[in-house]
């Protein structure tokens, strides 16, 4: 029976998706999508978090759940530093994936024994809105406004949408801009409730919005 599988998102600057990758690839985590996004915080917050300028890398790293809370554990002791950019890191769960990308990342990885367990953040939550290109600013503006301190924009194409648009007997735009936003999870209902209210699917911006839940957040 394979083990549970988990995304790992990571977020630095511009150009470091690549030494990123490099890194998890020697710790057992090898299959990555890497985007360009730009981060949408004010100054003032980029610096308290030390994220620096706002072109971003965004690298989602597919894992085995063991792997990657040993990754994480190491990218918050031993590896900390090893990352030459300020960013975050965090994990989020899996509730399915392709059966053959499973097999190859567990016949890849093989059983990782003896790391350190972590327990559950249940602090955070990722909220990730996808709107069409063009309306990221003001849905930002919005979801700042029930709370939400900043985001990652980068862009996307829109697949499959017929069957969508039959049901709901309207057309959707398919190029779009998805955001990614990590919020406390006492604001994450108000934040999602405040952008699908004046940004939802039949709105200018077609937003659809959805949470998943974060294992655990590193400051890089």
């Amino acid at each position: 029976m394979y083990e549970p599988m988990q995304v790992i998102f990571t977020v630095v600057e511009r150009g470091k998706g690549t030494d990123v990758i490099r890194l998890y690839t020697r710790r057992k985590v090898f299959l990555h999508c890497r985007f360009n996004g730009r981060g949408t915080a004010t100054s003032e917050i980029m610096d308290i978090l030390g994220l620096g300028s706002s072109e971003k890398d965004v690298v989602m790293s597919f894992a085995t759940k063991a792997a990657a809370e040993a990754l994480l554990y190491q990218l918050d002791t031993e590896l900390r530093g090893k990352v030459t950019s300020g960013g975050v890191a965090f994990t989020v769960p899996i509730a399915a994936i392709s059966n053959l990308v499973r097999a190859t990342i567990a016949y890849r990885t093989g059983t990782v024994k003896g790391e350190r367990r972590m327990n559950s953040e249940q602090e955070n939550s990722l909220i990730m809105i996808t709107c069409n290109r063009g309306s990221a600013g003001e849905v930002m503006e919005t979801a700042k406004k029930a709370g939400a301190r900043g985001g990652t924009v980068f862009r996307a194409r829109l697949e499959g949408q017929e069957e969508l648009e039959q049901s709901y007997d309207i057309v959707l735009t398919p190029e779009k801009e998805v955001i990614l936003m990590v919020v406390p999870m006492e604001i994450r209902n108000a934040v999602m409730d405040q952008v699908n209210a004046e940004h939802g699917l039949r709105t200018e911006s077609e937003a659809v919005v959805c949470a998943l839940p974060i294992d655990r957040f590193v400051r890089l």
